[in-house]
């Protein structure tokens, strides 16, 4: 599962624009996280973070240098006449540099947490937006029939009104839900259109031939439980796990800054330098720099030694460190209220997806409902015949019973389109909504998996994980053929 999203096979890539221009979810959600704006953002603070975090370890490295130079000076030397140095210098010792290293790894931890937060919040952006396409498809062309009922009630009416069947006041009530039903195809021709220019920006495919992929849409898992009697217990989220290591980091910061005063430091310092005074007064200033002719001084310097700092009296570095610490505080509290806010909406998103599961079981039976009594229609409009016996059941009946079927049809898919979203957003708080996709192309990509596991001592991505067992199997509703 560590495999790199990046990574998108062509057979893939292939298959997924094919013809009618079709993407599969699984490819969709790929593409998203290949061209997100804020993936690649992500891993930028990554690399600056990682940049850190080696800045810091290698104060400990010996910086080298070297200065070159060559002139001529007359009057009182101002300095030794170098024609070249090489110069060493490293940190050997510090009680701040440790907490600063420590510091360092929590902010690449926070860092990689963050990554791997945008990646599913892509990947849940991304799988949303392509089930909304999907219905809106759907709800497009059960409008589509409503509009060719609608159209026929209008002329049946006509003709009834003509007849002397039916009063005048029925024409206008026909048009209008004739009316209504080309109003909901704008509004969902119009869902269609945003849906796809949203696909557009996360995938970089054009939005003019994004077409959903049905089949390539896994079966919903059962709901798994998120919440417990004790919230401690649950996991958080990777965005609430950055904050805090973000928040630690932040601390190591306070720890090193307090530590500077009255602690010494020990620096490791070198140098080789290379002397000539040929163009210059030194030797008639110094006239024993030379040496003598039997025993001359050699040209070469060298030096090596130890540095011992203690700071003893610094208060803008005192200042600094109540600065950092307060810094610290701040991030520790920021971090627990979103942990608060992240928590109660977890809650309620739990409750929600219950209440919206009862209100599609609703909507199926209104719709169920719908259906026998369309088909009660059509048997007693086969059967009556030539009876003139009881109520005659009229095509205007049955039209206005086909356009009742067909509404609560719409209702059916605005309501289990909204109860799959919020089955999406649990199953990324569970950490199985990249095993949901996949399970659609039956497990043999890895490449819906994010670029990076998160930093935890386990090392599982939280986008792939483990479905749960005894899963049902809930497929989107299709329409009856008429």
């Amino acid at each position: 599962m560590k495999i790199s999203c990046l990574l998108i096979s062509s057979v893939l890539l292939c298959s997924a624009t094919a013809a009618h221009g079709q993407v599969s979810l699984s490819s969709a959600v790929n593409l998203a996280l290949k061209n997100s704006p804020k993936v690649r953002i992500a891993k930028a603070d990554l690399d600056k973070a990682r940049a850190g975090h080696s800045e810091s370890r290698d104060a400990y490295i010996p910086v080298v240098s070297t200065t070159t130079g060559y002139g001529q000076s007359t009057g009182a030397p101002l300095g030794v006449p170098i024609i070249f140095s090489i110069s060493a210098q490293s940190l050997l010792f510090s009680f701040s540099q440790k907490d600063y290293i420590r510091s360092a790894n929590e902010s690449v931890k926070a860092a990689e947490l963050s990554l791997h937060n945008a990646e599913v919040e892509v990947v849940e952006d991304t799988t949303n937006t392509y089930l909304a396409l999907d219905y809106a498809t759907e709800r497009s062309r059960v409008l589509q029939q409503s509009l060719g009922y609608a159209d026929k009630l209008v002329n049946v009416t006509t003709d009834r009104i003509s007849l002397g069947v039916d009063p005048k006041v029925e024409l206008p009530k026909s048009r209008r839900t004739a009316t209504q039903i080309r109003l909901q195809q704008l509004q969902v021709q119009d869902d269609i259109a945003a849906n796809r220019q949203h696909l557009a920006e996360l995938t970089g495919l054009p939005a003019v031939s994004f077409t959903t992929d049905r089949a390539s849409i896994p079966a919903y898992q059962a709901k798994p439980s998120i919440t417990t009697e004790d919230p401690d217990s649950v996991s958080d989220g990777d965005g609430i796990k950055a904050a805090f290591a973000n928040a630690k980091s932040k601390q190591y910061v306070a720890f090193g800054d307090k530590r500077y005063l009255l602690r010494p430091q020990i620096v490791l310092a070198a140098n080789y330098s290379r002397v000539a005074i040929g163009l210059s007064s030194y030797a008639s200033y110094y006239p024993r720099f030379g040496g003598t002719p039997d025993n001359p001084n050699s040209e070469n310097s060298f030096g090596f030694g130890l540095q011992f700092n203690i700071p003893l009296l610094d208060m803008a570095h005192r200042a600094k460190a109540r600065g950092s610490a307060a810094d610290a505080a701040r991030a520790y509290a920021d971090a627990d209220l979103q942990r608060a806010v992240y928590r109660e909406g977890r809650a309620k998103l739990q409750n929600a997806a219950r209440e919206l599961d009862l209100r599609a079981q609703l909507a199926r039976d209104d719709r169920e409902i719908a259906q026998d009594q369309l088909e009660t229609l059509q048997i007693q409009l086969n059967q009556q015949g030539g009876n003139n016996q009881g109520p005659q059941i009229t095509p205007k009946d049955q039209l206005n019973a086909q356009l009742q079927e067909r509404q609560k049809y719409l209702d059916v898919l605005s309501a289990d389109l909204q109860l799959r979203q919020t089955q999406v957003n649990v199953m990324r708080q569970t950490n199985t909504l990249g095993d949901w996709i996949l399970s659609a192309v039956g497990g043999k990509s890895s490449t819906i998996a994010p670029s990076i596991p998160p930093a935890t001592g386990n090392n599982t991505p939280g986008v792939p994980g483990t479905a749960p067992s005894g899963a049902s199997t809930t497929p989107i509703p299709q329409a009856p053929g008429r």
